[in-house]
Formats: C-alpha cells, structure tokens, sequence
C-alpha cells in the first residue's frame, strides 16, 4: 500500500509539474510574440530607410563623378588639336582610355556640324547626331549640361554634354553617357521595389521594368500580379493593420521616400514585411521546443526510474559484445595494413632504382647531345676542306673535333660525381676565358642561325673559384636555349654581359617570346621544346652546377620581352683585395 499511495503522489506532482509548464509556455509565448513583432517591424523599417539613404547617394555620387568628365575633356589638347585639324585617327582610342580611367559608361565626340567622328562605341562613327537631345541642349546651354535622353516608351539614359570651343567658335560637342542603371540591377537583390522620380513625379528609375515613364499612381495601377511589389504584398497580408506607412493592395508593405539633391528627384522603396512573421515564428519554434523537451525531460525522467536500471545492463551487455566485435576486426585490418604495407615498400624500392637509372641516363643523353653535334658539324667542314685540298685548316676542325671528345669524357666523369657536393678540385677560372671557350663551342649553331651577338665584358679578368669545363657546360646550355627561344625571329640576338662587384654576375638576354611557366622552368624534365629537340634536364643540371659553386642561377622575362638568365658567383677574395 505503502508503494501505491508514493506511485499515486508521484504522478499527482507529475502531472502539476507539466500543466505549470504548459501554462508558463502558453505566456511566453504570446509575450515573446508581441516583443518580436514591434521589434523586427521597426529594425524591417529602419533598415529600408538606411539602404534608401544609400541608394541616394550612389546616385549622386555617379551623378557628380560624371559632370567633371566633359569639363576635363573640354581642354585636353589631343581632342581641340584633332577637331581643329579634321585627324581623328587616335582620338577614338583616346576616348576608350578615359573611359577606362573614369568609368563613364560611353564617351562621344562630334565636330562642329553633329557628325559622330570618335566614340567609345564604334559602331556609331560616321553618325549624325545634331538633331540628338544632347548635341541639341549643348548647343543651346552653356557649359556642361545634363540630358535625360528619351523615347516613346520613357526613359532611355542619362548624359552630360558640353560644348567644345576654340575662342568663341565652336569646334565639336562632347557628350558623356551616365550609367544609372546599373543601380537597378543592384537594388533588385532586397525585398524592396525602388523607384526614382523626377521633379515632374515622372519615373526615370525603377526595380519594375513597367514602372518607367509614369508616375507613381500610373506604375501602381499598371503593375501585374506577377510584379515583385505584388508578392510582397500578398505574402505579408497579415500585417495590413500596421499603424504607420502606406499599405499597398491592402497588404504589409510600408512606403519609404527620400529627396536626391540633384534637379528635385525623389527616391521612393516599397518594403515588405513578410519576413517579420518567419524571424518570429523562428523563435516561437525555438521556445516550444524547449518547453516540449522540458515535458518530454520530466516524462522521460518519471519513466527512467522505474525501467532504468533492467535497460542500463542491457544497454551495457550489448557495448562489450559490440567492442569486442569491433577490436577483432581493428586487428585483423591491422594485420592485413601491414602485410600490404612491406608489400609497398619493396615495390617503391624498385621504383625508387628504376627511376634514379631512368633520370642518369637521359642527364647522359642531354649533355652528349650537344658536343656530337658540334663533332657532325666540324666533320663536314673538315671533309669540305680536305676536298678543296685545305689540310691545314681541316687539321683545325680534327683539333677541335680531339678537344670535343676529351669534352664528352670530362662530361661523363662529372655526371658520376654529381652526387658528391662541395669544392674539391675547383681552382681560379677567368670567367670571361668561359665566355670565350661557350661562344668557341656554340660557334656551328651560331653560325648556321645567323645569331647576333653582343657581348659585353670587363677589361680585366673576372676571376672565380669553380670548374670552368662545369661553367662553359652552364654557358653552353644558356646559349643553346637562347637560340632555342629566338628560332622564331627574323633578327635573332643574343647579349652577354659580365659584371665584377661584390659577385660575378654574367647574364644571357635573348629576344625571344619570354619564358611562360618561371616556377616550373627549373624542374628535371620540364621543357616547352617540341618532341625530340630536349627532355628538359639542361637548366635543372645548370641550377645545380651552379649550386654547388656556391652561386645562384635565376631566370626573368625582359621589360621589352625576351628571357634574362642569371649567374651569380663569388667573387675570388684574392681578386677582390687585389682590386682595392
């Protein structure tokens, strides 16, 4: 009995619990209701009153920007020199750039008679446009006037124009186009239907494309059901009795206006409100929700003491079974990770072999390239001169051929030791015997493309600390992708230029198209070269040769085209100290 009379009172006070609860929600909410409601009505105004205070003056600001435009180009030389003289071959492409730099929508110029001799629309060149509002009112105003240009349908721009004058004879009209309308577009994106009015109340402006050309009683008459005004009316039917602003079509949308200090025009917005209702019932949601889960808590708790314990053991028997199932399949995934795994890194081993014989031997491939064909070349001049009976000069082309070959020997012994880095075997090299013994290399090539070249080097010797078989292979591939790059031009010319200072800086300039990927240009097997003509390994050799001679090698496009490469290198200290 004991048990029953304690069950009884507790879900007597169950019940008290949630009729209180039922009844402080039922207050809340209606209070919460009228709270919200006055205050997202008036921040829903104030807000519509701002953007309008906004749109006012963007219109003035375009409006002000605008009329300085046709004063500035009254006196620009160009434009008095070319009506003056009847030569309007530039004065279009003048136009375009004041356009540019303004930000006016279009820029016109008539002569004297109203015949369009240069526009930012080219299309209107040749046109005779006298009897056009602006060149009318130019004509007839003095300085600049504004025209709000028309036809049968209402309003069709906005325009300042002014009279250009050489003494007191008129020489041609400047008319400057006002875009006002991209305001509309803008103005659009709100809940809002916004319209510019006239001193006259004609609309020049306006959200709702019908709306041009009447006034505001005609617009509200002649707009549809399908018109933006007209939705937001019709979703907002419940506020109709607001106490302030001026319903439309009997629904929730408040009249805002403001004056444009330009010529008497009048900005007016039509705002609705049926955002209002949803931010309300918003919260309404949020707080029921909290009074329903406070209800469902108390249940839920009454309930929890009777069957808690009995669904807490099951809950915890079924957590085991599930970690248990869980931790066998952790581990049988781990032990299959890691076969996969030992697996991967042998075959990245492999591939790591693989790849390191494949980038050795287009290296070897690469630097070979360039001494067999110089060797090509000399064997056919020397075959030519032992044939003219010449053994003496084919005598030459074999020395040189000998030199070539004891080239791709040293070139060969570099490649084995380019994994070993530092200094060992640099002695003093003369940079500009470098320069000297490239051009002797490249001098086939040279010859053959027509190449100019201009050098420009220091009378005294520039001496560094390095290899100079390891710099002449630096200058070589410099010269030869300097070739490359002015394939394409008619007077093809290559600089170079070597500076002492603080550092060796020799630089090749060529006059070629520029280089189009600077990030990319260093990389092993990156070449904008056609297939067969490289792999793109002679820069990636080049930076690290220079590297480990303890310099940098950087590459820019020319300010008047063409690419700059670099070199910089320390300068020999006993040189240095000697020059001082």
């Amino acid at each position: 009995m004991t048990g029953t009379h304690e069950t009884r009172h507790t879900s007597w006070r169950l019940r008290i619990a949630v009729f209180l609860v039922i009844a402080v929600a039922i207050v809340t909410v209606a209070l919460t209701n009228n709270f919200l409601t006055d205050r997202y009505t008036n921040q829903t105004r104030q807000r519509a009153e701002i953007r309008l205070a906004l749109y006012a003056g963007n219109i003035l600001a375009e409006l002000r920007k605008a009329q300085v435009i046709p004063q500035l180009l009254a006196r620009d030389p160009a434009l008095i020199g070319a009506l003056s003289s009847g030569d309007y071959q530039q004065t279009t492409q003048r136009l375009i750039e004041y356009a540019e730099e303004t930000g006016a929508a279009s820029l016109t110029l008539l002569d004297s008679g109203g015949r369009v001799v240069a526009a930012t629309d080219r299309a209107l060149l040749g046109a005779n446009r006298r009897q056009s509002p602006s060149a009318v009112a130019a004509l007839r105003g003095s300085g600049t006037v504004f025209i709000p240009e028309r036809s049968e349908a209402g309003p069709t721009g906005f325009a300042y124009a002014r009279r250009l004058e050489v003494g007191r004879d008129l020489i041609g009209i400047i008319v400057v186009e006002v875009d006002l309308r991209q305001y509309e577009t803008r103005w659009a994106g709100f809940s809002d239907a916004v319209f510019v009015m006239d001193s006259s109340g004609e609309i020049i402006l306006s959200t709702e494309g019908l709306w041009r050309g009447r006034t505001e009683d005609e617009a509200l008459a002649a707009t549809d059901a399908t018109s933006a005004i007209r939705r937001a009316a019709q979703s907002a039917t419940e506020w109709s009795d607001l106490p302030f602003g001026k319903l439309f079509d009997s629904g929730a949308v408040v009249r805002s206006e403001a004056r444009v200090p330009f010529q008497g025009w009048r900005i007016v917005a039509y705002t609705a409100y049926s955002s209002v209702r949803e931010r309300v019932n918003g919260v309404l949601a949020v707080e029921l929700t909290v009074f329903a889960l406070i209800i469902a808590g108390l249940l839920w708790a009454a309930q929890r003491q009777a069957t808690g314990r009995i669904r807490s053991l099951g809950r915890e028997s079924a957590q085991l079974r599930e970690l248990n199932a869980r931790l066998s399949r952790e581990i049988a995934e781990r032990q299959r990770a890691e076969e996969n795994l030992e697996a991967a890194e042998a075959t990245l081993e492999q591939s790591s072999k693989l790849a390191a014989l494949g980038e050795m031997s287009a290296a070897v491939s690469h630097e070979l390239n360039q001494p067999l064909a110089a060797m090509k070349t000399y064997l056919a001049g020397a075959k030519l001169l032992v044939q003219r009976r010449r053994p003496e000069e084919a005598l030459t082309s074999f020395q040189r051929i000998d030199d070539l070959i004891e080239r791709m020997g040293a070139i060969t012994r570099q490649l084995k030791s380019y994994a070993r880095k530092g200094g060992e075997g640099f002695t003093p090299v003369d940079l500009r015997e470098c320069i000297s013994g490239a051009l002797s290399m490249m001098e086939p090539q040279l010859r053959s493309r027509a190449a100019a070249i201009e050098r420009d080097m220091p009378g005294e010797p520039v001496m560094v600390m390095g290899d100079r078989l390891r710099i002449e292979q630096v200058l070589v591939n410099l010269l030869r992708n300097a070739l490359d790059a002015t394939r394409g031009e008619d007077e093809p010319r290559i600089e170079i230029l070597l500076a002492a200072g603080e550092e060796a800086v020799l630089t090749v300039r060529d006059n070629g198209p520029g280089i189009a990927d600077l990030d990319a240009l260093f990389e092993p097997f990156y070449t904008t070269k056609r297939p067969g003509d490289g792999v793109g390994l002679g820069l990636a050799i080049s930076s690290g040769i220079v590297s480990d001679l303890k310099g940098r090698l950087t590459a820019r496009n020319g300010r008047t085209g063409g690419a700059v490469f670099e070199v910089r290198l320390p300068i020999l200290q006993d040189r240095m100290e000697a020059a001082e």
